[in-house]
């Protein structure tokens, strides 16, 4: 009996010790907990000596980034540069702020800046979609830290920003209105592709202005092939990329410096303390040898067809052959196996024409089925021609000729579908879609 009234008693202390107690284990409510955070932040970002870099990934972008220059003041005011336009390179904007608690801590930027540039529903501003722009963010929640960098993530698209604590060289640039957009010239080369050069190392490489993507390809010691995309920015001296690469033995983060010579068509730069160089090139350095199979095969399978609005760019022309200018004009087609004569099945370049609200293949070039190479290029046997030429033929006969060029072409993918390259100097190309 002793021993059982003493297991009770120790029974209720045990349970007397796990009683819940109405004390909170935290020092302060948790919207004074939540108050204090915001401030914190606040006086964070108010303090840099030097403001933030701050690097925005739309998410209606791939790879791409737009990179910004702020400066907070304590009354919740902005001083902001954005790499949007050469104008908002150069051009400080003013705008408000806000910390505000929503769930989490948030930044808000309140009044339209640069920063709603990307998120504009207006597709005409940022080269977005109407109704969405690039699916960009100007509400942040604040993920954390990580050193200098404060780590965001948008509250509507959920795109990933940074804010990097400034260097006291990046306020100077950035306060003398200085802008290095020169890398844009890459677009005034007549080649198709460019090489990069950096010491004893050679890249194929594509900057795309619209996406801010660039593409790295290469072939290391083994002879493997190699391609890789990033996202780039503009910075007062040259552009950034973010995230960094690694292509080969070199690490980019940057090219600095950057100049042009009209006179020989080359960007030099500084890329890690060493010289650069991008020029024109006829062949690339990486061909990708199953892309012409893939790319006939794919509307084969399909069904369907390759178009494109204005045929041939040749020399730095745009629609080189003025095929947009033809009685009619609505867009052309590449269709595969389109038809049979004479037991060949032949596959047709239709010009599509509006004919009283309709739209119709009224003649184009036939082709046999392509030829393919070993060393990657595909080749266009022709047959003959559908239908009857309209008046301003020269601009379909130009046309066959540049396609039918026994050099052939090579094909590279796109986002948006492949580009057919000219074999002969790399200056000659068509957008399929």
């Amino acid at each position: 009996m002793y021993k059982r009234l003493l297991l009770i008693c120790f029974t209720f202390s045990i349970l007397a010790a796990c009683q819940k107690s109405d004390e909170s284990v935290f020092s302060a409510p948790p919207d004074t907990r939540l108050n204090d955070t915001l401030k914190k932040y606040g006086d964070i970002l108010v303090a840099a000596p030097h403001g933030w870099k701050g690097l925005v990934y739309p998410k209606g972008l791939e790879n791409g980034v737009f990179s910004f220059f702020f400066q907070f003041d304590a009354a919740n005011r902005v001083k902001m540069y954005a790499d949007f336009d050469s104008a908002s390179s150069v051009t400080s904007m003013e705008g408000s702020y806000r910390l505000k608690a929503l769930q989490q801590p948030c930044l808000l930027f309140d009044t339209y800046s640069y920063i709603h540039l990307l998120s504009d529903p207006d597709a005409a501003v940022n080269g977005g979609v109407y109704g969405e722009g690039l699916s960009s963010d100007f509400e942040f929640s604040i993920e954390g830290t990580n050193g200098d960098t404060i780590l965001l993530k948008g509250r509507y698209h959920n795109s990933k920003a940074v804010l990097i604590k400034a260097t006291e060289a990046e306020e100077a640039a950035y306060g003398a209105e200085k802008a290095n957009r020169l890398i844009d010239k890459i677009d005034t080369y007549l080649t198709y592709f460019k090489r990069f050069t950096t010491g004893s190392s050679n890249y194929d490489v594509a900057f795309n202005i619209l996406t801010r993507s660039a593409t790295f390809s290469w072939i290391d010691e083994s002879g493997q092939s190699h391609v890789v995309t990033t996202g780039f920015y503009y910075t007062p001296s040259g552009v950034g990329f973010s995230p960094a690469v690694n292509i080969g033995a070199v690490t980019l983060t940057s090219f600095d410096n950057i100049s042009w010579s009209a006179a020989t068509t080359t960007l030099s730069f500084t890329v890690n303390s060493n010289t650069g160089t991008i020029k024109e090139t006829a062949k690339p350095l990486v061909v990708d040898q199953d892309a012409p199979k893939a790319w006939w095969q794919q509307q084969v399978d399909a069904g369907g067809y390759w178009v494109t609005l204005q045929g041939f760019h040749v020399d730095g022309v745009d629609d080189a052959y003025g095929i947009s200018k033809l009685p009619n004009y609505s867009f052309t087609v590449f269709y595969p196996q389109f038809g049979t004569s004479d037991n060949i099945v032949y596959d047709l370049l239709g010009f599509v024409t509006r004919v009283d609200g309709e739209q119709y293949i009224e003649y184009g070039p036939a082709f046999k089925a392509p030829t393919y190479k070993a060393d990657g290029r595909i080749v266009f046997p022709y047959l003959g021609i559908l239908g009857e030429l309209p008046e301003g033929e020269t601009a379909v006969t130009n046309t066959i000729i540049k396609l039918t060029d026994s050099n052939g072409y090579y094909l590279v993918k796109t986002s948006e579908g492949y580009d057919m390259v000219s074999a002969k100097d790399g200056k000659s190309w068509i957008s399929w879609f």
